[in-house]
């Protein structure tokens, strides 16, 4: 028969999954239902072979499900706002909207190419106005439920971009985009009140079993419990000071008090030190990330006050400025015990402040024991700290907290290191914030009858700042209170908004309201998501607080909106440069003789290291490329093979080549079969070869399924691979061969869909494989008739025999003591004892 023809065949099935409605999916509540998603991409113009992995293994567990007859819900959308598509404004003269749809259309057409299994009539993009429609009618419900409020606070502030930054978009103290340092700036801003559930997002962790540990413990570092006290120092200048600290067993290690530069003192006092006031200003070049504010230099101004000691009026502390505390953590004050804090050692030691060890290892003199370069963090006992000496860690912060709480100078606390989440951005092109600016009414929420609020069509932008604070009309509107002249408000939401919650819109996009609560309680929680590492704490975060404050608004039930998480691993390729350094695409280079070379020129080229596929460094391949050669399923099973779902992979033309092989293999086993029964054909008792065969196929049944349940797509992989070389190696016909090569078919279904429809359609079928059951395996076929036994003398592992199961306990031993490494053990001597556990172990006592 003919080779097979991937791409005359996967045209044809994915019209003819198209045509019959086949991924269609019924909000169906008799039926048992699953719900997998993965994150959305932002349209930026064209996807490559590094976004298909995320789809691929997504599809490999819808198709999985479907067959198990679970109802499938497998929907796409668009992360459709965001900075790309203003660049593109500004640097193209085009309309941000054009160009996204534009590039929206294009990802489609790709991404249909690879013949997911999707429910296409779901799709949106969250810059359609039927979408933040209703994210504006959520945000005035969280803010009618106090979860929104508006606040001045510190920013962090781009001046090229022309933008609040959050702190995670602040590297190294510059913008993430723009890469302009960026600058600390008071503005009126919208926040989330995310630290209103501080503690659930926290302790509800421990539930989501399903979630990578490492995924887990990076949200609760993030969100950051400690407990601790807040006490106050008396100042020189007659007021007291509020502190914060986890560590108040450390107080008699204390050298000096320290205030943020935002702190209220701070400012009071700059206000009449200009050289303060200059410093201040420096340390807010640094903006409000706590990552570039601990890489920067430890800095510190003396204010010329001091602060007493809480247990000794008479020892009087320097208090200093100091860059390196932060004003939105504790009271913004702390003091600083250099002895056990590395950020306070650093400071101590530029400004020759006493560091004083008070906590020393177990065994430790306290008259010799000193600190070096590196802070004592670790365990000990209390010393040189008067009525502390001798206690442990956590006997003296019972002690400490007990004397300033009688004393009426300090109380216990928690304090999270989580900060609410500020949603105000200054850009054109994203979700209008739903208030009005009134004069005489002050901030108005707008009617929901008003929504949307949509963004103008004719956006400038070739203004400075944002746009929409310039645009001629947009801005001005009627107060919904008093109908009198006011003005919208022009930020926009921080993009996270839009992906927070869109898992829920597409439980049913023809809603009226953001979600039909019937299908909300039916679909959610997501029941497998998947995405990058990246996401693990930002977006995940959000969305959990999301459906916190969704659930308190009355939209859903649920408290957490994704049941299973797995994170997968980046696909990697080589890269290349020319002899002036440029980057240089794959397909600009051809190789020869290991050594790369420019096409057309022949100019030699340099082979860089393999690393993650991106734009920037143009080591990127396009999939429809890969597709127009070899098919779509090779670079499904590409994605699958070899290498675990959670590490890297890199992607090889020679990989791709070795996948497309067995494609063709697996249509040759399945098209060359002679001599085969009708489908449905009934399998008389064998033995030999074919009861063999039917073991394998059993086994292979067993083990894929289990596989693709655990999300091991490698392991299934190798399975698939190990019944293929079973089949091809057994000489049976009639209806045991053709059990063998359905199962085959059915098994490979969710990873090469396209072909498996091919095979099954040569074997007789008319239904889609899309369409059919899984295979169950059969227990008694994959029961082994063997045992591997362990067999130890005294104890210690002297091999294993392979023994009929449940074999007689004379049979074991005989088989044990024939083993030459148990004769060399004994020596020559007589077991005292032999314990044989029947089909585990056998233990010799010699």
């Amino acid at each position: 028969m003919a080779r097979y023809n991937a791409k005359d065949s996967e045209k044809r099935w994915q019209q003819a999954w198209d045509g019959a409605s086949t991924f269609l999916t019924p909000t169906d509540a008799t039926r048992p239902k699953c719900y997998v998603l993965e994150m959305f991409p932002y349209p930026s113009g064209r996807i490559h072979i590094g976004h298909v992995r995320n789809y691929t293994m997504g599809d490999v567990i819808a198709r999985f499900k479907r067959a198990q007859g679970f109802n499938v819900l497998h929907p796409m959308g668009w992360d459709a706002f965001g900075l790309p598509a203003e660049n593109a404004a500004r640097e193209k003269g085009v309309n941000p909207r054009d160009w996204t749809y534009a590039n929206i259309a294009a990802m489609r057409d790709q991404l249909k190419l690879m013949g997911l299994s999707i429910d296409w009539s779901r799709e949106f993009a969250t810059c359609d106005p039927a979408y933040y429609r209703h994210q504006q009618k959520l945000f005035l419900d969280f803010y009618k439920e106090g979860l929104v409020y508006r606040s001045e606070a510190d920013v962090n502030w781009d001046p090229v971009d022309q933008t609040v930054l959050a702190n995670e978009q602040v590297i190294d103290g510059k913008g993430w985009r723009s890469g302009a340092p960026v600058e600390r700036r008071k503005l009126s801003q919208w926040f989330f009140k995310i630290t209103a559930f501080s503690d659930d997002l926290l302790t509800a962790l421990d539930t989501l079993d399903r979630w990578p540990e490492k995924v887990r413990l990076m949200q609760k570092n993030w969100i950051g419990r400690s407990e601790g006290m807040r006490f106050s120092f008396a100042l020189s200048n007659g007021r007291d000071l509020e502190v914060f600290s986890t560590r108040p067993d450390t107080l008699f290690g204390a050298s000096f008090v320290a205030l943020s530069p935002d702190h209220p003192l701070t400012e009071e006092l700059a206000a009449k030190d200009p050289k303060m006031a200059a410093f201040v200003a420096e340390c807010r070049r640094v903006g409000t990330a706590e990552e570039a504010i601990e890489k920067a230099e430890k800095l510190g101004y003396d204010t010329g006050l001091t602060a007493a000691h809480p247990f000794d009026a008479n020892w009087k502390l320097p208090v200093v400025v100091a860059n390196f505390v932060l004003m939105g953590y504790g009271t913004g004050a702390i003091f600083g015990c250099p002895a056990h804090d590395q950020r306070d050692l650093e400071f101590a030691r530029k400004y020759k402040l006493a560091v004083l060890p008070v906590v020393i290892p177990e065994g430790a003199d306290p008259k010799t024991f000193e600190v070096g370069d590196e802070a004592y963090v670790g365990p000990g006992r209390l010393a040189n700290s008067r009525f502390l000496d001798g206690m442990s860690v956590e006997d003296a912060k019972d002690e400490v907290a007990k004397r300033l709480e009688a004393a009426g100078r300090g109380t216990r606390t928690v304090n999270y290191r989580l900060r609410d989440w500020l949603v105000s951005r200054q850009r054109p092109w994203g979700c209008p914030i739903p208030m009005i600016h009134c004069a005489k009414c002050g901030v108005v929420p707008a009617k929901a009858s008003d929504l949307p609020i949509k963004l103008p069509d004719d956006i400038a932008f070739n203004v400075k700042g944002n746009p929409l604070a310039a645009h001629p009309t947009w801005k001005h509107t009627s107060c919904p209170r008093c109908g009198g002249e006011a003005v919208r408000d022009t930020d926009t939401l921080d993009t996270f908004v839009d992906s927070s919650w869109y898992f829920a819109r597409f439980c049913d996009t023809t809603a009226a309201d953001p979600v039909d609560r019937a299908a909300v309680d039916y679909w959610l929680p997501v029941d497998q998501y998947i995405g990058g590492i990246e996401h693990a704490i930002l977006h995940l975060l959000y969305a959990r607080f999301f459906v916190r404050a969704m659930k308190q608004a009355g939209y859903v039930k649920l408290d957490e909106p994704f049941a299973g998480l797995f994170t997968q691993g980046m696909v990697c390729h080589e890269t290349y440069k020319d002899k002036s350094g440029a980057w240089l695409a794959p397909d600009e280079v051809e190789k020869r003789d290991g050594k790369v070379f420019l096409k057309g020129s022949g100019e030699p080229a340099t082979i860089g290291p393999s690393e993650k596929m991106s734009k920037s460094k143009k080591n990127v391949v396009a999939p429809e490329t890969i597709i127009d050669i070899f098919g779509a399923d090779t670079i499904r099973w590409f994605m699958l093979s070899d290498t675990p779902p959670e590490r890297d992979i890199e992607w090889t033309d020679e990989g791709a080549d070795s996948c497309w092989k067995f494609v063709q293999r697996i249509w040759r086993l399945v098209s060359e079969a002679e001599g085969l029964p009708p489908p449905g054909a009934a399998i008389a008792a064998v033995d030999g070869a074919a009861l063999e065969l039917r073991r394998a196929t059993h086994r292979a049944i067993a083990a894929v399924t289990e596989d693709l349940a655990s999300l091991r797509f490698n392991r299934a992989v190798a399975q698939i691979y190990a019944f293929a070389n079973a089949i091809s190696g057994a000489d049976v016909p009639g209806a045991v061969r053709r059990e063998a090569l359905e199962t085959l078919v059915l098994l490979i279904g969710p990873m090469m869909p396209h072909l498996a429809e091919s095979c099954w359609e040569a074997l007789g079928h008319r239904q889609f494989v899309a369409n059919t059951s899984w295979p169950v395996s059969d227990a008694a076929l994959t029961a082994s008739d063997t045992v591997t036994i362990a067999v130890q003398v005294n104890g210690k592992l002297r091999g294993t025999i392979e023994v009929a199961k449940d074999a007689d306990k004379a049979v074991v031993e005989t088989a044990a003591f024939a083993l030459d490494t148990v004769a060399r053990a004994l020596d020559g001597k007589a077991p005292r004892k032999v314990i044989v556990v029947p089909n585990r172990i056998v233990n010799i006592v010699a």
